[in-house]
């Protein structure tokens, strides 16, 4: 059977017998193609049809190089002849990178077509295999940019080997893996992963791709989150003709603030991932700098301190790469460090959010190799921190924000509410506890059943998403009908307003016209009684808290909110109650109150 496989191999490749097949990569921007991902199948009537046997085959036999050069062409070849839009993804086996041979007739392959497709082509980088040194494979894709060519990361999330590449490498696109996407609207822990890569990728400029997306559920989790691009069966599958356009139907509005999309802010400095690195100061001298490197193999950068504040920084391979060279060490080894030193890393301080230093490692995306950054104490040289633990810990926290999500809204419970209020509280920050719940719910729930019901508490989730200020607001969901807005906007009541009037546009949805007429539903109590409950509104009760020390815990103040939500409740309509006994968060209170205000002397 192996020399019939044999035979069938080179049958192929002599005669270039490959079927390309295409798959739109969609825009979920502007609903548009974006590109196509070009996936090689062998002749349907021979058992080395599948991919998985093809290139195990040609692997097998030492055909690999040859194998995969034609897939390029023939991918090439056929997208031009289509005149398909966009850009094409063709897949390339990082391993293949490390093989000089593959190296040199790759780019001669390449370059036949660069002057036809000037910037359209995208080396996607397949199956993560653990490489100890990537010298070579950052020298290639160098070349790649040179020529034009951007570079993709496939299957990432799988496994440490991806994790590493994408902080070695710098892609210009990550595709989560598939395994993330199956399921996703049906798992928080894999909603949680997805958001956080998506979130990692837009710190270090690089663009996501959420690829394997096979039904409506996921796509709107995907849309939600807000990811860039997308690929899968939903939008279409493979196919030798692949069509230009996706049909529109499958695409939904996406909304401003979806309640998949927003997750709750991390509650983590970046404090918590320091490492006690050892500095040295500008004048050490490059040879020790490098007997440093030599000792301590983990050691990934050095910084360089003056006086205690970080003036620096050294990577081990750039380092590496000026020392370990012909003649390195006797023409640098007695020069200072400071003259080879990167005078601009990423430096911020230990109480800065986890998230927020995700975010500002985009302006350290320049330059390759470089997988650290400075952690200071008010401007004073502290340690550094890993990206890969930076990843780590970003994980872990949105794994545990998780657990203590409400499953109807994706938006954070009990627990989480209760310590971002205690935060609030420690750090003596004034803010204003909104406490939300719909009156008259339970007969509507009775009339129409808890599938309807259930509808009108994600409308009222996202409501209050669209109405808050996502870097200042916190929006939780204590259970059933009931939320917690917890706000340091200094327009909280007018945000309270804008949330009163929106609900009330969209409580006509949830009814039928025959109620809308009536003004509610008519029903009968436990004893037989003939009653009428109105349509149901929304009560918000208000409590502003000031750095005051009597107030300790989040138990004290969810008491207070409670209080006021029961005396918006006595109140007819879309309510507004703010007690007054306290001052205003974050300011003086607003020159002219909402509608339907009442207040406590």
């Amino acid at each position: 059977m192996s020399l019939s496989l044999l035979k069938i191999l080179e049958e192929i490749l002599a005669q270039k017998r490959l079927t390309i097949l295409y798959q739109p990569i969609v825009d979920l921007r502007s609903n548009t193609i974006h590109g196509y991902e070009a996936l090689a199948r062998g002749p349907s009537d021979t058992p080395l049809h599948a991919p998985a046997n093809l290139f195990e085959t040609a692997s097998r036999y030492d055909r690999a190089v040859e194998l995969e050069l034609l897939c390029q062409e023939t991918a090439i070849t056929q997208f031009l002849h289509l005149g398909l839009p966009g850009k094409l993804f063709l897949n390339v086996t990082p391993i293949m990178l490390l093989e000089p041979s593959y190296e040199e007739r790759q780019w001669a392959n390449l370059s036949r077509f660069q002057p036809v497709m000037p910037g359209q082509v995208v080396i996607e980088l397949t199956e993560q295999q653990i490489v100890e040194d990537y010298r070579i494979m950052r020298a290639a894709i160098a070349r790649c940019r040179e020529m034009g060519y951007h570079v993709a990361m496939d299957d990432l999330g799988n496994g440490y080997a991806g994790l590493r590449a994408w902080a070695e490498l710098r892609p210009d696109y990550i595709k989560i893996d598939r395994h993330f996407i199956d399921g996703l609207h049906e798992d928080n822990i894999k909603r949680q992963f997805v958001h956080t890569m998506h979130e990692l990728a837009m710190g270090t400029g690089c663009q996501t791709i959420a690829e394997g997306i096979e039904i409506g559920d996921e796509y709107a989790v995907i849309q939600a989150m807000r990811i860039t691009y997308g690929q899968g069966h939903y939008f279409a599958r493979p196919h030798a003709q692949p069509p230009r356009a996706i049909d529109k139907r499958l695409f939904f509005a996406r909304s401003g603030n979806g309640s998949h999309g927003r997750l709750t802010r991390f509650t983590d400095t970046v404090g918590s991932i320091l490492r006690n690195t050892l500095a040295v100061e500008p004048t050490t001298t490059v040879e020790n700098v490098g007997e440093l490197f030599r000792n301590q193999i983990e050691l990934q950068s050095v910084p360089v301190v003056s006086d205690g504040r970080p003036v620096g920084l050294i990577e081990r391979n750039t380092f590496m790469q000026m020392f370990a060279s012909r003649f390195g060490r006797d023409l640098y080894g007695r020069k200072p460090i400071v003259l080879f030193i990167r005078k601009q890393p990423v430096t911020v301080d230990k109480e800065t959010p986890i998230e927020d230093v995700s975010r500002s490692i985009t302006a350290d995306a320049t330059t390759p190799g470089c997988t650290d950054f400075i952690i200071t104490d008010k401007g004073r040289y502290l340690g550094t921190g890993a990206i890969i633990d930076l990843l780590k810990r970003i994980t872990e926290l949105q794994v545990r924000a998780a657990r203590h999500a409400n499953p109807l809204t994706q938006l954070p419970g009990n627990v989480p509410i209760a310590e971002h209020i205690d935060h609030l509280l420690a750090e003596g920050l004034a803010f204003t506890v909104c406490y939300c719940d719909i009156d008259n719910f339970k007969p509507y729930n009775d009339c129409y059943g808890y599938g309807r019901g259930d509808n009108v508490i994600r409308m009222l989730a996202t409501l209050l998403g669209e109405h808050v200020d996502p870097e200042l607001d916190f929006v939780g969901h204590v259970g059933g009908d009931d939320f917690i807005v917890v706000m340091r906007s200094t327009d909280w009541a007018e945000r309270c307003q804008g949330i009163l009037d929106e609900f009330a546009k969209q409580r006509v949805r949830f009814y039928e016209q025959a109620l809308l007429e009536t003004g509610g539903i008519a029903s009968t109590d436990r004893r037989g009684n003939a009653v009428f409950y109105p349509l149901f509104t929304l009560s918000i009760g208000a409590v502003s808290i000031i750095a005051d020390r009597r107030i300790g815990s989040s138990h004290e103040v969810a008491g207070l909110a409670s209080e006021a939500k029961s005396i918006a409740k006595k109140i007819e309509g879309n309510a507004l109650f703010v007690d007054r006994r306290g001052h205003v968060a974050g300011g003086q209170p607003p020159a002219k109150l909402p509608a339907v205000v009442d207040e406590t002397s």
